[in-house]
């Protein structure tokens, strides 16, 4: 295996984020068993999403220190996997309070496998990439008018639950201020455009997953 080199900007966060979604897995998954019942689910989620996420940061960080080429198949493998279970833990957290609309889960699940698969067009060359980056944002703008907006946004504002609202709250912000990273790194050349993805990702799941964590841990405390 090639030596880390130490002046290697990207490869150092390949190695440091694959490393930090381990811990918060493991900590995510030793966490979960003093969380109330009705957590356990969108805890065990997270720690999901961290755990695919950091068996890819794995084959992403050999494929860079090895060849210094962008690992984009493994990288849209793991966002196929990772960004669908995202966006469901907004049904998941809502879910807490009672009985979510099926059609919320559906409708956040077929717009997020669409802005993916229109970014993997685009950034393999099967699309034009202008036109990938299009309907990629068209895609995540109606996730965004879902959570602000839509059912979504209608049942927190109805909810009692503080936890329920800290989450959502929280989710819905990472969503959109947090997301916002990846339009850039997809506009950017292949070196920064990597490093850009990296810095998404650490924030993005880790902090995610961390918030999630924490609205059930207050709500647990509570009861």
């Amino acid at each position: 295996m090639a030596k880390l080199d130490p002046r290697d900007n990207v490869g150092v966060t390949f190695w440091i984020i694959s490393i930090a979604m381990i811990a918060c897995t493991i900590f995510l998954l030793i966490e979960r068993g003093s969380m109330n019942d009705k957590w356990k689910l969108p805890v065990t989620i997270s720690a999901m999403v961290t755990g695919i996420a950091a068996i890819h940061y794995l084959y992403m960080r050999k494929s860079w220190t090895l060849n210094k080429t962008s690992p984009v198949a493994y990288r849209y493998i793991d966002w196929f996997l990772t960004v669908p279970l995202q966006l469901a833990e907004f049904y998941l957290v809502l879910s807490v309070d009672g009985p979510a609309p099926k059609s919320l889960l559906v409708k956040l699940l077929v717009s997020s496998f669409l802005m993916i698969l229109f970014g993997f067009l685009g950034e393999t060359g099967r699309i034009s990439r202008p036109v990938g980056f299009v309907c990629g944002m068209v895609a995540w703008v109606y996730i965004l008018y879902e959570v602000f907006f839509g059912q979504g946004a209608k049942l927190k504002n109805e909810s009692d639950n503080p936890s329920v609202k800290l989450a959502y709250n929280s989710m819905k912000w990472i969503v959109t201020v947090g997301w916002s990273i990846y339009p850039i790194g997809y506009i950017l050349e292949e070196k920064n455009m990597n490093l850009v993805y990296n810095l998404g990702d650490f924030v993005n799941k880790i902090l995610f997953s961390g918030m999630i964590w924490y609205a059930a841990k207050k709500d647990t405390k509570k009861d």
